[in-house]
């Protein structure tokens, strides 16, 4: 593993991952649905993402659906023994694009062996449960389902089991029917209505990986953010990026791209070391 990327590792429960990872949501067609607008570069971006030693990548079923999972596939099987593959559960796509939430037990358990077939694995190393709106959570039980992903743990189908947009009350009522290896929440420099969540998972060595972590799809937009990477000379994304490497030790990153170049820019940009004056402006940011 190449631990020269930006922020080291962490663990996911006992799997050893870099710090930045990749997500592979975008290399779908346009709005994540449909095939790539070019399969070649797809497949070029997947093969250079573990080139760099990145070993983390977030991808799910419904990224398509199937388009980017197979993708995946087709890009690095047989898989390098260190890659460790991310999915999710919790929704379906419709013919006209849209995500319905498919929350049930049984759903949930197709998702998963769905995953696995498309992926071509025996089994997943983290499978997360998305609940919660858009993106923010929503209150309500959450056990019916993550008994239904602990089931398939039991059977040796999953090896970790995380949890997406969810609170810290939902965290702690499924953390009494099994471990919990990750968070996956929105939250960046501009929206750190889970800070509070943040520290409890670092404390808990629980990961917690931001989902648009360079604003989603409005870019972040500041005053004070283009200020600090002008005076650094980065971009705005770039300082982003290091600042979530810096906010946290269980933070890990997993911004997407369907394009190599720009790979590399989110590289180079999150090994960005922000100094103490600059972080103190860019934390009044979301208070």
């Amino acid at each position: 593993m190449d631990t020269q990327l930006p922020g080291g590792t962490y663990r996911i429960g006992d799997l050893e991952v870099t710090r930045l990872g990749y997500g592979a949501m975008q290399l779908a067609g346009p709005h994540v649905f449909g095939p790539p607008k070019d399969r070649d570069e797809a497949l070029a971006v997947l093969r250079e993402v573990v080139e760099t030693g990145i070993n983390h990548i977030d991808t799910s079923d419904y990224y398509g659906p199937y388009v980017t999972n197979e993708l995946i596939r087709e890009a690095l099987s047989p898989y390098p023994a260190d890659l460790h593959i991310v999915t999710k559960v919790g929704a379906r796509r419709d013919e006209e694009g849209g995500w319905p939430p498919a929350r049930e037990p049984a759903d949930l358990q197709q998702q998963v062996r769905d995953n696995l077939e498309h992926l071509g694995l025996e089994a997943m190393d983290v499978v997360n449960l998305r609940m919660g709106g858009f993106d923010a959570p929503e209150p309500g039980s959450i056990a019916p389902q993550v008994e239904a992903l602990a089931e398939l743990q039991q059977q040796g189908l999953i090896r970790h089991i995380g949890l997406s947009t969810v609170s810290a009350e939902q965290l702690a009522e499924a953390q009494r029917i099994a471990p919990i290896a990750c968070i996956q929440n929105l939250y960046n420099i501009a929206n750190r209505q889970d800070d509070d969540l943040v520290d409890l998972t670092a404390e808990q060595g629980i990961a917690f990986v931001p989902y648009f972590p360079l604003g989603g799809f409005t870019r972040l937009q500041s005053d004070t953010l283009e200020g600090v990477a002008g005076r650094l000379g980065a971009t705005p994304l770039s300082v982003a990026l290091a600042w979530l490497l810096q906010r946290s030790p269980n933070i890990l990153l997993i911004p997407g791209t369907s394009s190599r170049a720009h790979l590399r820019e989110n590289i180079a940009g999150a090994g960005l070391e922000l100094p103490e004056d600059a972080l103190a402006e860019l934390d009044a940011i979301g208070r």
